[in-house]
Parts: C-alpha cells; structure tokens; sequence
C-alpha cells in the first residue's frame, strides 16, 4: 500500500483539504511524518504564477526544498491575493508577520527606505552586466540589510529587465520624440521627473487602467519592460516599441523576522544559498528572454526603434539633470556610494 509519504500533495489534494482554491502550489513535495515537523511557509507575489516572478517564487521554493532536504516548505500565493493587491500594504504585512515572505519590486521598496531610489535612477547603468554587480555587491547588500528595520530579512535581489516606452503613432529615435507625448507611468516622482525633463507629460495611472486608457487614446504610450506589453496584449493598441532602456529597477525576495525565526537556525544558511541561485538563474533567463519577446513583439506587428547615432547620449544628458533633485531622497552618502561603485 502506497503511504502518503510516498506521494507529492497535488493542487487537487490541497483544494480538498481546505487550501485555498486561488492558490497556487509549487510542486514541492510533503513530507509527512517525519521525526521534525516541516516549516511551511507561504510566499506572495504581485504578479500571475506563470509571470517572470512567477517562476522566481517556483525556483525559490524548488530550491529551498532541495536544500533543506524538505524541512522548509514554500507555497506561491500570486496576483496579489495574500494582500489584497495593495503592495504598499504587503510590506506593512511583511514586516508585521502576517506575511511569511514577499516578492515585490524595489520601486515599491522606496516609499519604505529612500535607497531603494538609486536603483532607478535613469541611465545609471550601461549594460546588464553592470546592473548585476551592483545587486550583488556591497550597494545591494546594503539596500538587504536595511530592510531589517522593516522587521525584514532580505534575501536576494533580482533584475528586471530595462524599461522601454512603447508609443501608439510616435518612432522615438531623437531625444526630441518625446516632446507632449502623454505617458503612463507608476506613481513615482522619479519616473515622472524623468519625463517632464524629455519634454513628454508624464500619467500616473493604476496598471489595471492602462490597456484601456491605450485603446481609448487616453495616453499615447506606456514604459516597461518588454515583458509587459506582450504578456498584457498591448501590441493590440500600441505600434511602436521604443528600445529607450532609461529605468533599471528590480525585485527584492524578503521574509519577515517573524517567519524567519520558524525556520530552524541550522537551514538559514540553505535558504540564503537558495536565494542566490535563484537569483542566478532568473537573471540569466530574463536577459535571454529579453531578445526574444521583442522578436515575437515585432511578429506581432510592431515597429521596434532604436535611437539614431548620437540621440542615446543627448537623452542620457537630459535624463541626468534630475539626479540632484533626488539625492536628497536617496541619501547623499548612498548616491555618492553608488557612483563610487560603477566608476570603479
């Protein structure tokens, strides 16, 4: 006879024994009976299961079960279900223990620690490469550690790929394109000073709006990476993607102090480990994924632009002229920390 030991607890398993039928279990197997009680944990995201933290919460806890040989268990919970969708409101959940862990993105983040900005400076770095080292090395590590007055333990920090404007008439090829294009953006003083300086008029608006203010020409155009508009069909109402790459930002996996303590002290050092090469591996398939969502976008009927000989600097020029209005946000020992690290 088959003991349920031997089994995986499938999501059918779960529904009938009264998990929630909205969420979405990483296969990871049950342990059941073991001489230690398992600690199962739950995770949440903002974003779909199938989306790319999606599949960084699916790595996370594949690699944690792994490591801790099914001591430590992880359940993805997306689309915001664990907190209401409101991610202002998860870290406020993070940090008071009524959630167990988080992925969320560090823009988010910065309403909390003002640091978080630097990521997001535009233009800050020229290539992925640059980006990641500056994740990993001793900025990120100082942006991790100052969550733990959050009461957060931060755990790793991802990349998303660099945001790009996609425009419904407009090629934006000269940094002059993007004069009294009306833009939607996040609701972040960053990115909307970035765009008054470019001469465009910056919207912040819901993302759950976006799509239709685009249809109903509401907005001329949207920034994000190029995930999103393909995975949220806005090649239906946009025909240019303009490869402007003037944000970096990224996604910050953190557990609260509360949840961190459940976990028996001798496997902290496999959750940390389990951090990292997730946050390998994700890196690494996003920057891949990256070129070949823009090929299925072009597929897909849009015109991909890139600037013309010498209007990248010209915009970087621009762009640039907002970073003293924010160091006082940021810090100006931290900015000064960031700019130090890239020249070097």
């Amino acid at each position: 006879m088959t003991s349920l030991r031997d089994k995986t607890i499938s999501r059918r398993d779960l529904m009938k024994y009264g998990a929630i039928s909205a969420t979405v279990v990483i296969g990871v197997p049950a342990i059941i009976g073991k001489a230690e009680a398992a600690t199962n944990l739950r995770i949440a995201i903002p974003d779909p299961a199938g989306s790319s933290v999606g599949r960084a919460a699916s790595q996370f806890a594949k690699f944690v079960s792994e490591g801790t040989n099914g001591d430590v268990t992880l359940q993805v919970f997306p689309d915001g279900i664990l907190f209401g969708k409101d991610q202002n409101a998860a870290i406020n959940q993070l940090g008071g223990g009524a959630l167990d862990a988080l992925i969320l993105a560090s823009s988010v983040y910065a309403s909390f620690e003002p640091r978080m900005n630097a990521i997001s400076l535009p233009y800050l770095f020229k290539d992925y490469g640059q980006l990641q080292g500056y994740l990993g090395g001793k900025p990120g590590m100082t942006l991790l550690e100052s969550l733990g007055r959050l009461d957060v333990v931060g755990l790793g920090i991802f990349l998303r790929t660099f945001r790009n404007v996609t425009t419904r008439e407009t090629a934006i090829t000269k940094a002059t394109d993007f004069k009294g294009i009306t833009l939607r953006t996040p609701n972040n003083p960053l990115w909307v000073r970035l765009f008054q300086a470019l001469g465009a008029n910056p919207t912040p608006m819901a993302f759950s709006e976006v799509y239709s203010a685009l249809q109903l020409k509401v907005i001329d155009g949207q920034e994000n990476p190029v995930e999103v508009p393909y995975n949220n069909k806005f090649y239906e109402v946009q025909k240019h993607l303009n490869m402007t790459q003037h944000l970096a930002d990224s996604f910050l996996l953190a557990m609260s102090k509360a949840a961190w303590n459940k976990i028996p002290a001798k496997h902290h050092e496999a959750v940390r480990a389990a951090a990292q090469k997730m946050v390998s591996q994700h890196d690494n398939e996003e920057i891949a994924e990256e070129a070949e969502i823009v090929e299925k976008l072009k597929g897909l009927g849009m015109q991909i632009n890139k600037f013309a000989p010498g209007e990248l600097e010209k915009t970087q020029e621009i762009a640039r002229t907002v970073y003293p209005e924010f160091e006082g946000k940021i810090g100006a020992e931290f900015m000064k920390t960031s700019m130090d690290f890239l020249k070097g």
